[in-house]
């Protein structure tokens, strides 16, 4: 009870409280508020912005609403931001339940619902674009709460919530919700330098345990050595280290067994490692510590952790997972959950064309939901993905195979979370999941109201180490780091809003910067370590008989030129593979050399794809085989020519055998060649060469070639030229980081002046008027594109080159500005389909050339090239073409599809309202967006 004084001030505190607008939204809640969300709610209501880091499910978002709450109760306006569409949906979705569907509205670039609502749901991209165009629905503006905002890291995003933290009115409060990051005190020192008061609020507690565990052989086992949650390994782990965290020794177990087993006798591994070969060996039961998919599932339901998140790194994984429990006859759902899902799968396909289900994967996809299973990637339909988020709300789904975009805002708690695999794919190479991936991943685990705790379940592998898993699972923090950097469009909006000078003042004002200068401390310490091995290096490497460091300054050019001549020589024979295989047709007799080693084969058909060039061949011994540049040392030789039989299919032995005679026969008679691929010259270029031969005859005559220990110093010279080339790196960051944001604003303005985007201006001499350059109206127009090639765009826009297209042209075109495939197509161009495309394409190729030409000489990072690999399906699309003939002979997804035809709506949509932009254009660019916006492309659930 306390003493009556206690008692006094308590009831007086209550009182104060009483009064107070987070009193009344308290009231609201169906819960106890945490004593963070208490704190940050307050400095809220006290006028401050605030910066909340909390672990996922926490709930952070409580702030947000709070502020929401602030704003509809004192008639001012709220918007709340988020970096992606799908959570913009899901938090416009709760927010019109709460308050009314008339007071919140949603804006996400390709939907707008009641956008002058007093709150506003919407992506940061929304809120950048605002401001910069001074929109009137700005006015009244109070909250801005940005959701999420530790995605600022994000490289093509990070740019954006930094501009609009930097440029938003100083009375605007800002609510930053943030998973809890190592740096949360230096972020929120920028947010205090930018914005003014803002309170750090860092909480590190789940309010739902999350207990860890693994799962090997059909068994559960717990990976900490007692039951340990969440908090206690994460503060055991802060406190002592890795080390003082105790693994499960039953874990430590089947680790050791699996390395024996790795060892045994014959496996080419350990001999003689301690063991005489001769003594006899017991031999050691196999058991198999990795379990199916299905039997993952089976026994997590036997444990009652489902509903569960299955982290699978891999889309094709994903939907592999599904089809493989429903193979298997699982089944978790009850026949009355059945029709529910049944009912809602339905109701979701019924404005779907019938003739693009089967393309979309409806059937396999509503097969795997009767049964309890669902994919959840960007791969999918929008519409899929937001039915399986519903659905697993309702507990009517019991486990989603999902990529680790999941593990982003969008709101589907689970009782446990599965980690199939601890390494991922990056698009370079395979890296192992970071300690705050884990936590981000794992946080989904435990629902707020529902499960007194979570789970986290790695799947045992090959390898695993239960120690290194441990470590993973009990450091929960990671750092936010800016990827801000100043874009054509960016610079071109401060330069017209505010000029050159305010705009590297603004600039500089970026946390990027705030960074930067904060890290040359550490950077000067890192190179005088460095110093010090360089020197120790270079005692190691001295030489008697001259300067070694010169002889190794030869050895790495000489090295780098023929690396030059490699790279060359690589090209060009792929740019001769690839010329040669597209003048096949049927009945060439070819020549195949290449890894695979095919030999001579004939040509019995080419691809249907505009975009594949890989031709179908029958080999002497009858084997189909298709070949590409992949299967090529360079052009493929055109030896003979054979007729084909018409029809022929190779689908019976007979059909082979008889056209393998054919080609024998035509090898025999050494018919001469039809064509051949002379002519390609592999080798160096004559300055390659000339400059090879020179690096050649100066190492043979410096005095350190006849070195006796030459090659012990060449060791030595190569990790002091290592390690030389990382600290110059490390010291021209360090000269590098004052002003470094507005340095590459500058070389930014300096290549807008060369395009005309930027003018000085100049009095009647010809002499500089002013320093001070003014946005010329082709500025202007820029200033309106937003995307990763803003300024290419407007390049080809004002090469008048779009102007003689049509609806559909246009929107095929468009893609070339937007797409960027995932992977490398080995540089295959397909014809496009009309000489104004190709007229266009040849003009945007140009451009981007002598682009990047510009751009590396002002020391910027390069614009990417367009690219031509969703040309004809967007133009198939828009004249009206099914999805199913659309989408055959890529590897596109129908949800990317889907998913890159609003990023070419949205482009066509800014296209049409630039400036000063012909009428003409103007109308195809939108003729172009309706003939996009159909079928699967304009369906969206969140307007309906």
């Amino acid at each position: 009870m306390g003493s009556p004084a206690e008692q006094y001030a308590a009831a007086r505190e209550r009182g104060k409280e009483s009064k107070t607008e987070l009193h009344g939204f308290r009231q609201t809640m169906n819960f106890e508020l945490d004593p963070f969300q208490i704190e940050a709610c307050r400095a809220v209501e006290a006028g401050k912005g605030v910066l909340v880091a909390a672990p996922t499910g926490a709930g952070k978002t409580v702030v947000g609403e709070f502020a929401v709450h602030l704003a509809l109760s004192r008639g001012l306006k709220a918007f709340y931001t988020t970096p992606i569409k799908a959570l913009s949906n899901q938090k416009f979705a709760e927010l019109a339940a709460r308050y009314g569907a008339d007071r919140v509205g949603l804006l996400t670039g390709d939907t707008t619902v009641n956008g002058e609502a007093d709150v506003v749901v919407m992506t940061t991209e929304v809120l950048r674009n605002m401001l910069y165009a001074d929109s009137s629905t700005l006015s009244g503006l109070a909250y801005v709460v940005m959701d999420e905002v530790h995605y600022l890291a994000d490289k093509f995003r990070g740019a954006v919530w930094e501009e609009v933290i930097i440029h938003l009115p100083s009375d605007v409060q800002v609510v930053s919700l943030s998973a809890t990051v190592s740096n949360a005190e230096e972020f929120g020192g920028w947010l205090d330098t930018v914005r003014g008061d803002t309170e750090i609020v860092v909480s590190e507690h789940r309010p739902i345990p999350l207990y860890q565990h693994v799962l090997a052989g059909g068994r559960l086992l717990d990976l900490f050595a007692g039951e340990l949650s969440f908090d206690q390994a994460a503060t055991e782990g802060a406190s002592g280290g890795e080390t003082s965290i105790a693994v499960n020794p039953e874990l430590t177990k089947l680790a050791q067994r699996d390395e024996r087993r790795s060892f045994r006798p014959g496996s080419g591994r350990g001999r003689g490692r301690g063991r005489d070969h001769g003594a006899p060996r017991r031999p050691e039961p196999v058991v198999r510590h990795q379990v199916s998919r299905p039997e993952m599932i089976a026994t997590l339901d036997r444990a009652a952790l489902l509903p569960a998140i299955v982290f699978i790194f891999s889309r094709k994984g994903c939907d592999a997972a599904v089809s493989q429990c429903v193979r298997s006859g699982l089944r978790l759902t009850t026949q009355e959950e059945a029709l529910r899902i049944e009912h809602a799968v339905d109701l979701a396909a019924y404005d779907l064309p019938p003739d693009d289900l089967e393309v979309l994967g409806f059937w396999a996809w509503r097969e795997g939901l009767l049964r309890g299973f669902a994919a959840h990637h960007a791969g999918l339909l929008p519409i899929f993905k937001e039915v399986v988020e519903k659905l697993f709300a309702q507990n009517l789904v019991k486990a989603v195979f999902a990529t680790e975009t999941l593990a982003l805002g969008v709101n589907m708690p689970a009782r446990s979370v599965v980690l199939e695999k601890l390494e991922k794919f990056n698009g370079e190479q395979h890296v192992s999941v970071t300690a705050g991936e884990y936590t981000q991943l794992t946080g989904r685990a435990g629902r707020r109201g529902i499960d007194v705790e979570g789970h986290a379940v790695v799947l045992w592998q090959p390898g695993t180490d239960p120690a290194a898993v441990a470590g993973l699972a009990s450091r929960r923090t990671y750092p936010l780091n800016s990827s801000f950097r100043p874009t054509y469009n960016m610079s071109l909006n401060l330069s017209s809003q505010f000029g050159r000078g305010q705009a590297r003042r603004i600039l500089e004002s970026s946390f990027a910067q705030f960074q930067a200068d904060r890290s040359v401390v550490g950077l000067a310490r890192q190179v005088r370590s460095r110093e010090e091995s360089l020197d120790g290096y270079a005692q190691a490497m001295t030489c008697h008989l001259g300067d070694f460091s010169e002889y190794a300054r030869l050895r790495q050019e000489l090295r780098d030129a023929e690396r030059d001549v490699s790279r060359t020589a690589t090209r060009a024979r792929r740019s001769a593979a690839e010329q040669s295989l597209g003048q096949l047709t049927p009945g060439d007799v070819v020549d195949v050399r290449g890894p695979r080693r095919l030999g001579r084969c004939v040509v019995i058909g080419l691809s249907d794809s505009h975009r594949d060039m890989r031709p179908t061949v029958l080999t002497e011994d009858r084997q189909i085989r298709r070949i590409g540049v992949q299967d090529l040392d360079g052009p493929v030789d055109v030896v003979s020519r054979i007729r084909v039989p018409k029809g022929f299919t190779g689908r019976t032995p007979k059909e082979r055998k008889d056209l393998a005679a054919s080609l024998r026969n035509a090898l025999h008679e050494r018919r001469p060649p039809r064509r051949e691929a002379a002519g390609f010259d592999f080798s160096g270029t004559a300055d390659q060469d000339a400059k090879i031969s020179r690096l050649r005859g100066a190492l043979k005559r410096h005095p350190c070639h006849g070195c006796g220990e030459r090659e012990d110093h060449a060791r030595w010279a190569e990790r002091w030229w290592k390690l030389r080339q990382e600290t110059d790196r490390l010291s021209g960051q360090i000269s590098g980081r004052t002003n470094t944001i507005a340095k590459t604003f500058d070389r930014v303005c300096t290549v807008l002046e060369a395009y005309g985007y930027l003018a000085v201006p100049r009095d009647a001499a010809g002499g500089r008027e002013s320093d001070v350059p003014v946005t010329t109206a082709s500025g202007n127009r820029l200033r309106r594109i937003y995307g990763e090639r803003d300024l290419l765009t407007s390049l080809v826009l004002e090469s008048g080159v779009l102007d003689g297209l049509g609806a559909a042209e246009l929107a095929g075109f468009v893609t070339t500005l937007v797409y960027q495939a995932k992977r490398e197509d080995g540089g295959v161009h397909p014809k496009l389909p009309s000489p104004a495309m190709e007229r266009a394409w040849d003009t945007s190729v140009r451009a981007w050339s002598d682009l990047t030409d510009l751009e590396v000489a002002n020391r910027l990072p390069e614009t990417a090239e367009p690219e031509s690999g969703l040309v004809w399906p967007m133009y198939g699309w828009a004249r009206g073409k099914d999805l199913k003939d659309c989408l055959r002979g890529t590897d596109l997804a129908a949800g990317d599809f889907v998913r890159w035809a609003k990023q070419v709506i949205d482009t066509l949509d800014q296209l049409a309202k630039v400036p000063d932009l012909p009428t003409p254009l103007a109308r195809t660019c939108r003729d172009a967006v309706s003939a996009v916006r159909r079928g699967v492309v304009a369906y969206s659930s969140v307007a309906d």
